[in-house]
């Protein structure tokens, strides 16, 4: 609302137009923060604070997916690369991993997704896994019995 009050203000204390609908637009969509988590999201590396990847979140049959969409290889680093780690009885393993869903068969509960699992591709472990949403970010939590581990990814623009 205080995009809109901010318009009105301006828009009558100004005889241009132009200025008005600018800072209308800044005001208006700087306000608004992530609300679903349905889109693309940047992994970031907890331990050196890198992006790592780009995951695209999407809805199909009543759950929730994810499938990387891009990398950001560190530099020596075979650029497009297979999950030479993941499972053998796995269907992803060897196949590429840009495009591959890591994210799988989330379902929506009170405050995001659960009960789905998520493959790490680098070691090929897979997590029971539970995602949502706290000031505008992705937090995606990976269980492995009792214990956990916590990231938080940032929306891709």
């Amino acid at each position: 609302m205080s995009g809109l009050f901010l318009f009105l203000i301006v828009f009558h204390t100004t005889s241009m137009k132009i200025p008005a609908i600018i800072i209308f637009t800044v005001a208006w969509f700087g306000g608004f923060t992530q609300t679903s988590a349905i889109g693309k999201w940047v992994s970031i590396d907890e331990n050196s604070g890198e992006e790592k990847s780009i995951v695209e979140i999407f809805e199909r049959s009543g759950k929730v997916f994810g499938k990387v969409v891009k990398l950001f290889p560190r530099p020596g680093k075979d650029p497009d690369p297979v999950c030479n780690e993941c499972p053998s009885d796995d269907g992803r393993f060897k196949k590429k991993i840009i495009g591959m869903e890591i994210l799988k068969d989330m379902v929506k509960s009170d405050d995001g997704y659960e009960d789905g699992d998520i493959l790490d591709p680098e070691t090929g472990k897979i997590y029971r896994c539970k995602i949502w949403l706290e000031d505008g970010m992705l937090k995606v939590r990976g269980y492995w019995g009792p214990f956990y581990r916590t990231q938080t990814w940032k929306h891709a623009n």
